[in-house]
């Protein structure tokens, strides 16, 4: 078996292709499909992220798009919801909890399928909000706090950035 010469760092992020003949890192890095532009955001209105595209040219990074609501069964578009303590309310106060809960099973487990070690979400998300989140008065206040997806990611170990942290994940798999 080949033997991966890596730091420890870049093993917690990227996977080798042992055994392949090809000794190049492979990473796969779990990523909001809305900033991907794939039309999945509650409004229908694309946040596609140029910086974040251009990361499909790189022959080492795989990213795998994922839409923690849609996969808990939300259409889109769907009305504005937020996360207030370990609910998620919708604009009109209906629950949605189950749902966001949902898909962040399924994300987490997608995440594990393609042995994802990071993720890229989309930030002040109540699904996949990174440090900071609307605080479930829908007033545009922020507070600290995690999506429900983003929680579960960190939870089993998988380290989690923003869209505003992308330069600070690409130096984390640069690092060797």
């Amino acid at each position: 078996m080949i033997r991966s010469r890596m730091s420890l760092k870049k093993r917690l992020v990227c996977k080798t292709q042992e055994g392949t003949g090809d000794e190049s890192t492979m990473c796969n890095i779990l990523v909001s499909a809305c900033l991907l532009g794939v039309n999945c955001r509650y409004n229908a209105v694309p946040k596609k992220n140029e910086e974040i595209v251009r990361l499909l040219d790189k022959k080492v990074i795989h990213l795998i798009p994922v839409c923690p609501e849609q996969l808990g069964g939300l259409a889109t578009p769907r009305r504005p919801a937020e996360r207030k303590g370990e609910q998620v309310i919708n604009e009109t106060g209906e629950d949605v909890t189950e749902q966001y809960f949902r898909g962040a099973r399924e994300t987490l487990r997608i995440a594990q399928m393609y042995h994802c070690r990071v993720a890229l979400l989309k930030e002040r998300s109540p699904s996949c909000g990174c440090r900071q989140i609307y605080d479930g008065t829908f007033s545009g206040t922020l507070t600290e706090g995690d999506g429900v997806t983003a929680a579960l990611l960190r939870e089993n170990g998988i380290e989690v950035f923003g869209e505003s942290q992308l330069e600070r994940l690409i130096e984390k798999i640069s690092e060797q």
